[in-house]
């Protein structure tokens, strides 16, 4: 058998019907980027970009099931979680992940509501989140993420310093109004700012997946994580622009 010469990449996320968020866009993009998309379910959706009906989670102990196979057989040095039940079952992830590569880099997208308007998780407190946070290489929300997440402070790069003291932050700037579209990469001490190498004319469905699967992809293909943030970025906006639609389309 021959040998697949492009690196491997998991997304443990939930399963959109639409392919528009979730395991299929992540599978998308990481093919886009030529790195081999391995993916495993955490929950079942019902919807499609403009209508969310519903979700059924998938027990955590099948979700670790399916991690532990795929690592009998593949060489998996950076993965991406999305759509989680809670932060515990998150913790019980990340931990299984380290145990079975304990020099693994995991990039979290902290999803709290479908862009169709379903709240999966009503109540964040920073707090609770620290403990979670040490065993994460990357987190990546928002700004109306990181106001859930302290919703006593104003200042959400407040909110992100406190965070990056656990863990790299790329606060998104795509729901920043001051500096619509520059994300803010946190790592330690130090904030770079990432500014859109162009003008984003139309929202998408699962943008936000396709952000922090596009990382990982970079990441797994040798970029560190300056460069492999910028280089998502890029791929985001493309995508984007792609079309009109809330469903975008995928380039190399």
């Amino acid at each position: 058998m021959q040998k697949n010469e492009r690196p491997y990449a998991l997304s443990i996320a939930g399963f959109d019907p639409s392919g528009g968020a979730g395991l299929v866009a992540d599978a998308k993009t990481m093919e886009a980027h030529q790195v081999y998309g391995l993916t495993v379910a955490t929950a079942i959706t019902v919807q499609h970009e403009s209508v969310f009906q519903g979700v059924e989670w998938v027990n955590v102990d099948l979700i670790k099931q399916q991690i532990n196979l795929l690592f009998q057989k593949y060489p998996i040095r950076f993965c991406k979680i999305g759509l989680i039940e809670n932060w515990d079952v998150l913790s019980e992830i990340t931990k299984v992940l380290l145990v079975l590569n304990p020099k693994i880099k995991i990039v979290v997208d902290p999803i709290f509501r479908a862009s169709a308007g379903f709240d999966f998780h009503k109540k964040v407190h920073i707090d609770d989140l620290k403990k979670y946070l040490l065993d994460i290489y990357l987190l990546t929300p928002n700004a109306e993420e990181l106001a859930r997440i302290n919703e006593q402070e104003l200042d959400l790069m407040n909110i992100a310093r406190s965070l990056s003291k656990y863990c790299n932050v790329l606060y998104k700037g795509g729901h920043n109004e001051t500096q619509k579209g520059t994300d803010f990469l946190l790592t330690g001490q130090k904030i770079q700012a990432l500014a859109p190498k162009a003008i984003v004319a139309y929202e998408k469905h699962g943008s936000g997946c396709v952000l922090s699967a596009a990382i990982v992809a970079n990441l797994a293909l040798g970029q560190d994580l300056h460069t492999a943030c910028q280089k998502a970025k890029v791929y985001i906006t493309n995508f984007l622009n792609s079309n009109e639609t809330l469903l975008g389309n995928h380039y190399p």
